[in-house]
């Protein structure tokens, strides 16, 4: 297997408008994050994923841009950005920054043009249709409830969009469109950024014809009909020869609908399309049979089946993304650990135990080495993610659900929970802002804090470190090949790494009662490299409750 700096490095991924505010006005901002590049140096991660910092009118928190080369005021300027760059650079970290190029902003100057009359030169832009009998061109729903249309006035004509209807969708069976987006993108690695996180990037070829979906719920057709399309690889393929084969950076596609041979094309290991991907199979285990909204935990064994799927399937033929937290995921502690003050720091280890000891480049998203938990959300005014408010009136209006029965479930599934503030410390807004934040802080701050976790020696956030440091000294960790010991197990989960004769054991109880567990006798000599619980023997063949362990064996 060919080694790379992608494969062996730790990614955390950064939602700058949480993360810190450097000015006092409630808004995270780029000189924010350049004033916290020390605490990212001593975590030890290698690359920081940066998610949208263009200029928006943010009617998606930044995922609908009016300006790919220009920096959302509220973060601050080019030259901040420069500055930030720079300083990372000098840590020895790489910036990743977000790709979102299959929609743009209602405000961008592209569309602008393209909406003011048909024979407009970038008309062919974007997707418009004329209505179909007194509706929609098709029956797509957007991912954010609703009609994937809208109707302009202007022209008399719809135009697609995925997601809001500010987010209109870019055209990419065009080849102007296409350049256009190359040179953008040509000209962010030019200044020195070291790779691109695609958001959804499995959705720009959208099928011939644009035909009706199979309904997804009594209102509209399900828009995954639009993943993986006819073209896909075609122009992920003619972006690597036109752009990213001419760098040395790092790629990740944010696929949504994404197969497993689907995943082996986009994150080849020729490397003629992507590096990796972000696949969401395991990440939509704890929804109900309609929707993802639910308050289910993650099942474990479906869990342990789904990932090791993927473990063996891409094994020596592309590349996983580990990961359970980004900025569109509730707290993974709440779905599939304790948040409970008794368990919550020892079931965060467990959970971290368990995905960093796989083979695959691991992603940190903050406050996730904080264990940081759900918001208490009490009503839906607590809401700012569009698509829970969306959700929550949806199914509550037109569909009928009963108030009291949805909102927990919205509740415990919204992305607020990933975009409450950074907790830094235990002074007011936990040290995020002097002013007041955009998004409400969560409450336990003054228990969930880094000033606390730093020092402390048994903190999440000194585990975490290990972890990494373990991933950098340690071959078997990134190269390794997995293999799923009892998979009918409810609680715990064993697998095991191996690599040119050398094995890792990895252990996890993921439950909150005493399990028997002995390793196998190969094991027993071995060097214990982490566990996140050293009040007993692991000899004596009792697993605490969420307690894990790593044996290496020579």
């Amino acid at each position: 297997m060919k080694k790379t700096w992608w494969k062996e490095s730790v990614i955390y991924q950064i939602y700058p408008r949480s993360f810190a505010d450097s000015n006092g006005d409630g808004i995270g901002d780029l000189n924010g994050i350049t004033s916290k590049l020390d605490y990212l140096k001593n975590l030890g991660i290698d690359v920081i994923w940066l998610s949208p910092v263009y200029k928006s009118p943010n009617d998606d928190n930044g995922y609908d841009i009016s300006d790919y080369e220009a920096i959302m005021d509220e973060f601050g300027t080019m030259e901040d950005f420069d500055r930030m760059l720079a300083e990372a650079h000098a840590r020895g970290i790489k910036i990743v920054m977000d790709l979102v190029v299959n929609h743009t902003s209602d405000e961008h100057k592209w569309f602008l043009e393209s909406r003011s009359s048909k024979d407009n030169p970038k008309r062919d832009y974007y997707f418009w249709r004329e209505g179909k009998d007194g509706r929609e061109p098709n029956n797509w729903g957007s991912w954010f409830s609703g009609s994937a249309w809208k109707y302009d006035e202007t022209t008399d004509m719809y135009y697609l969009h995925l997601f809001s209807p500010k987010q209109p969708d870019l055209n990419w069976d065009n080849p102007v469109v296409r350049k256009e987006v190359f040179d953008m993108m040509t000209r962010w690695c030019e200044k020195g950024i070291d790779g691109f996180r695609m958001d959804v990037i499995s959705l720009i070829s959208k099928p011939a014809g644009l035909p009706d979906a199979p309904l997804m719920n009594e209102l509209y057709g399900d828009c995954g009909c639009t993943a993986n399309g006819p073209h896909v690889h075609e122009y992920l393929q003619e972006m690597n020869r036109e752009v990213l084969s001419k760098y040395d950076i790092m790629t990740v596609g944010e696929t949504a609908c994404v197969t497993l041979e689907e995943a082996k094309k986009y994150a080849n290991s020729e490397g003629t399309e992507l590096n990796m991907v972000f696949q969401f199979e395991h990440v939509g285990l704890d929804g109900d049979a309609e929707f993802k909204w639910s308050t289910r935990k993650m099942p474990l064994v479906p869990l342990k089946e789904n990932l090791t799927k993927w473990q063996k399937g891409l094994d020596g033929v592309a590349w996983n993304s580990l990961y359970f937290c980004n900025h569109d995921q509730p707290r993974v502690i709440n779905r599939l650990g304790d948040p409970s003050d008794e368990l919550r720091e020892v079931s965060a280890k467990c959970i971290a135990t368990c995905l960093h000891m796989m083979q695959g480049t691991p992603y940190v998203y903050q406050g996730e080495e904080l264990g940081m938990v759900n918001y208490p959300f009490r009503t839906v005014k607590d809401f700012n993610d569009l698509e829970s408010i969306n959700a929550y009136y949806e199914l509550t209006e037109k569909m009928g659900w009963d108030p009291k029965e949805i909102f927990p479930k919205i509740a415990n599934k919204s992305r607020d929970n990933a975009r409450t503030p950074m907790q830094w410390d235990d002074s007011a807004n936990a040290g995020f802002t002097t002013g007041t934040p955009w998004l409400a802080v969560n409450p336990n701050y003054v228990k969930i804090n880094a000033a606390d976790q730093v020092i402390r020696e048994d903190s999440v956030f000194n585990y975490y470190k290990k972890l990494i440091e373990l991933r950098h000294t340690y071959d078997i960790i990134v190269y390794g090949r997995y293999e799923l010991q009892m998979a009918e197990d409810p609680d715990l989960y064993v697998y095991t790494r191996e690599l040119d004769g050398h094995k890792l054991l990895v252990v996890c109880n993921f439950s909150d009662h005493e399990r028997e567990f002995m390793p196998d006798e190969e094991f027993r000599e071995g060097k214990v490299l982490i566990r996140n619980l050293d009040n007993n023997n692991i000899l004596d063949g009792i697993l605490e409750p969420y307690e894990a362990y790593v044996i290496y064996a020579e």
